[in-house]
């Protein structure tokens, strides 16, 4: 499609494709754009407008909620629940599905998301995201419950994220391949700017939380090492490394120029009694989709992310993805 294209457009083009297509996904993904061009425009006033800093509240998973954690969720919420294109909402800051208003139309979509990935990141201005994923909604059900949203990533039907750094970025797959729109924010709108993003076969970039290292499993240990040897290593090449602890931006600099992302499970998330860190339903499932959309591959170490039957809607798992061959090998080694 034409570079330049607005999302509206792009997304209007490629619903011509599926017979009896109704215009209502078009107005979901509008719906989204608008939160996240809001979320948009409070990261990037910051302290202007009085939105860093903590809330003094905490999230389900227990952890420390900043005030643009809250206000993404609220901005979120505000702009899908009233314009017909979904059923319910599961958001990672809300402990339930969000019921949609007593007499508000219902559409036929369900959504996750995580309204503000990274948001440890506000405060020092570092790049933070929105990540969410779209699923059929059950016919019929009015007010979906928690099981209606538990399936595997198999069944998303479009999953994305937008970038929220020196440029705003838009990113979205809908099964055909993966998309990039960057905000003109002259006039408002998101537009194409990349298309058939494919990540790049040959990578020497690994990003993973080396603090941590002590308590890694031995195929975590033994992949690291490799790369950490250089080029008189197994590896043969020097590796750099990286780690913005925001997915988003890990993401997005892996589909741009390749390498691997790694969060996988410890010995120390399993004292704590977790299976991982980050959560399959609205950061592992979405990016992996988008992962594997552009070429790469997604694991737990063990499984196909996007093939993991899932309990429960925070349920949390270990990550790794990125380039192909990189995640392959890790995965052999869990083996």
């Amino acid at each position: 499609m034409r570079i330049g294209t607005t999302l509206t457009n792009y997304t209007i083009n490629k619903q011509k494709g599926f017979q009896g297509a109704s215009g209502t996904f078009t107005g979901l993904l509008n719906d989204i754009a608008v939160a996240c061009k809001r979320i948009a425009d409070l990261v990037n006033k910051g302290d202007l407008v009085g939105v860093l800093g903590a809330a003094d509240t905490e999230n389900v998973q227990g952890e420390q909620q900043k005030k643009l954690d809250v206000i993404s969720n609220d901005l979120m919420i505000e702009a899908l629940q009233h314009n017909g294109h979904i059923a319910g909402l599961a958001s990672e800051e809300m402990d339930e599905i969000h019921q949609l208003p007593k007499g508000a139309r219902r559409g036929n979509y369900l959504v996750l998301c995580d309204p503000l990935d990274g948001s440890s990141n506000i405060d020092i201005n570092v790049s933070v995201g929105t990540i969410f994923s779209i699923l059929k909604a059950p016919e019929g059900v009015e007010n979906p419950d928690e099981a209606d949203f538990l399936k595997p990533g198999t069944e998303q039907i479009a999953a994305g994220y937008c970038l929220y750094g020196p440029a705003t970025i838009l990113v979205l797959t809908t099964g055909d391949g993966v998309s990039m729109f960057t905000l003109n924010r002259d006039f408002g709108e998101f537009l194409l700017t990349r298309e058939h993003v494919r990540i790049p076969e040959q990578t020497a970039e690994f990003a993973i939380n080396m603090s941590y290292r002590r308590h890694w499993d031995s195929p975590v240990e033994r992949y690291i090492s490799e790369c950490l040897e250089g080029k008189d290593g197994l590896r043969g090449k020097d590796f750099n490394m990286r780690w913005v602890a925001s997915m988003v931006a890990e993401v997005h600099r892996i589909l741009t120029r390749g390498g691997i992302f790694m969060y996988p499970c410890d010995a120390k998330i399993r004292a704590a009694g977790k299976d991982g860190k980050l959560r399959l339903m609205y950061e592992a499932n979405p990016m992996a989709m988008i992962v594997e959309q552009a070429g790469g591959a997604a694991t737990t170490g063990t499984q196909r992310i996007l093939e993991v039957a899932p309990q429960e809607i925070h349920q949390r798992v270990p990550v790794i993805l990125g380039s192909r061959a990189e995640v392959e090998r890790v995965e052999a080694y869990h083996g």
